[in-house]
């Protein structure tokens, strides 16, 4: 059993989740009574509002129990900035991450406390989505993600893990002394190292209202891991124009030999067409990557704040930490 002094801090952002802030609250409350009762921790929970355009965080304020605090952002910041600013208010000896969407189980989140608790050798538990319901397509380009973004480097970053995690205090202090402006957690969490254990879990079915993540929002994710973390992209294409050169050169010395012993008359418009549009579109495509490059050194040598706090809502037992804030 973990000492009874120590404390588990619960970060979990939300986005527009009102409709799902009394399931979410009243497993919170749950957990709180599993985690007291199995390990003797103190349970405090970090909500962080992501902009949220309903009154989602009127409704947390009026479901949730305990201590409790609501940190409410500016304007929504994304995902991953939000998971900072809930790690930035914590001070727990251990932190667990989870969605407020209801898909990250209370079992699953039990059985990585447990594993840190149990284990002095394991600073980060880690949830690892096995995907059995994904389709093969899916499954397929997940695969060739991890294995560009995971080449030529020394670490790696595993496949299907998320923000669903428990992490030691030192882990979550290390994090947030990283301050990317375009945060990439998974990149992030791997890169920070530690010893880090990973248990496969199924997310639970989304009982109330629709994911935020679209296939563009995954694709402009992907491209914010490369960007962030892979140099790969760049070589891809670089080698794509070599080759290309170099098929300029071989169709060349054809066309060279086929006048010169046999006589053949050279094509025109058609293989003139080919070369442009070919060429064309790889110095565009390289252009826009480096833009892309570019525009990630750019917003990291600005020097803006990662996020703005517009206010802090504390339950009555919750401890006040945090200029401006009101009790709930």
């Amino acid at each position: 059993m973990a000492d009874p002094r120590q404390k588990l801090d619960i970060v979990a952002p939300f986005f527009n989740e009102a409709q799902s802030a009394p399931a979410f609250a009243a497993l919170l409350d749950r957990l709180e009574e599993a985690v007291s009762s199995r390990f003797g921790m103190a349970v405090h929970k970090i909500l962080v509002d992501d902009g949220s355009l309903d009154d989602g965080a009127r409704r947390f304020s009026q479901a949730l129990s305990g201590s409790w605090e609501i940190v409410r952002l500016s304007r929504n910041f994304g995902k991953e900035v939000a998971v900072l600013a809930g790690l930035d208010r914590s001070r727990g000896d251990m932190v667990l991450i989870m969605d407020s969407d209801l898909q990250h189980s209370m079992d699953i989140s039990l059985k990585m406390i447990a594993e840190l608790v149990e284990s002095h050798d394991i600073d980060v538990v880690y949830a690892q989505n096995d995907r059995r319901e994904a389709s093969w397509r899916r499954s397929q380009l997940a695969r060739l993600f991890y294995s560009l973004i995971n080449s030529s480097q020394r670490f790696d970053i595993p496949e299907n893990a998320g923000d669903f995690r428990v992490m030691r205090g030192p882990v979550v202090r290390a994090l947030t002394s990283l301050r990317d402006k375009r945060r990439f957690n998974k990149g992030l969490f791997a890169w920070a190292g530690f010893r880090q254990k990973s248990i496969p879990y199924s997310p639970e079915n989304r009982a109330i209202g629709t994911s935020k993540w679209s296939r563009l929002n995954l694709i402009a994710f992907s491209l914010e891991g490369f960007t962030s973390f892979s140099v790969i992209p760049l070589r891809i294409i670089s080698l794509s124009g070599m080759l290309a050169a170099l098929a300029g050169v071989v169709y060349g010395a054809k066309v060279f030999f086929e006048v010169m012993f046999y006589g053949v008359a050279v094509p025109g418009y058609p293989s003139l067409m080919v070369a442009v549009v070919l060429l064309g579109g790889l110095n565009l495509t390289l252009l826009g990557l480096i833009g892309e490059y570019v525009w990630v050194t750019l917003s990291e040598s600005k020097d803006r704040p990662v996020y703005l706090v517009r206010d802090v809502v504390l339950s009555e037992t919750a401890p006040d930490n945090a200029p401006g804030a009101s009790r709930g």
